[in-house]
């Protein structure tokens, strides 16, 4: 093991490059999962008629469909007839429908969990349904929702390794890279890539836990 001739400041900037590229597709597809994710779990939550079915289709499909494959599909098979998207968004958009559809999941679990009792107390005090939904059962599902989603988000940011397989040049497909140059150089750049994606976990975990705690 080379740990001397890996790090020295070419091959660094090269893997920090590559994680701050992480790190950028992880906060792009957060956002982007956590709206898909409310807007689909609010759908299926409802039980509009055909609506909420459609969108149960949707989720179930996607969640059983593996994200590897979604984002081999995105980012190069649509490339092929005629749909162009960069590397970096098909990674986010892989990401996004993929958590997204886990998030939506949480999503009708949360708002499954608020007692019945004040929906009905809502409905008889006059209010409609949305504003029932809007003002009495999110608010109370969000506070039980928060753990398990930044949960998932942990998730996301391990999963964004897997745009490897698209060769778009983020943290892992670089720690590849420079792993090539030299084999004394693999252990070194993995255990480094590693560091990276722990310190980056393991604050959000913490995060994760406060918040458990507030919300019980």
């Amino acid at each position: 093991m080379d740990f001397g001739g890996l790090f020295v400041w070419p091959n660094v900037r090269f893997i920090l490059e590559g994680f701050l590229l992480t790190l950028e597709v992880a906060i792009y597809s957060i956002v982007f999962s956590f709206v898909l994710g409310i807007l689909f779990g609010i759908l299926r939550y409802t039980r509009l008629p055909v609506i909420s079915q459609v969108a149960a289709f949707i989720i179930d499909l996607i969640r059983n469909l593996p994200l590897l494959l979604i984002i081999f599909f995105i980012g190069m098979v649509l490339p092929s007839i005629g749909i162009s998207i960069s590397l970096k968004w098909a990674a986010i958009t892989g990401l996004s429908i993929f958590e997204g559809a886990m998030i939506a999941e949480i999503v009708r679990s949360g708002l499954n969990s608020v007692h019945k009792g004040q929906v009905e107390a809502a409905r008889s005090s006059g209010l409609s349904y949305s504003q029932t939904l809007w003002h009495i059962i999110l608010p109370q599902a969000l506070r039980r929702m928060v753990p398990p989603i930044v949960s998932q988000f942990i998730s996301l940011f391990k999963d964004t390794s897997l745009a490897v397989i698209i060769s778009l040049p983020e943290l892992t497909h670089n720690i590849q890279i420079v792993g090539g140059q030299n084999q004394s150089f693999v252990i070194p750049a993995l255990l480094f890539a590693a560091f990276l994606y722990f310190a980056v976990n393991y604050s959000m975990s913490l995060i994760a836990r406060r918040l458990e705690v507030r919300t019980h």
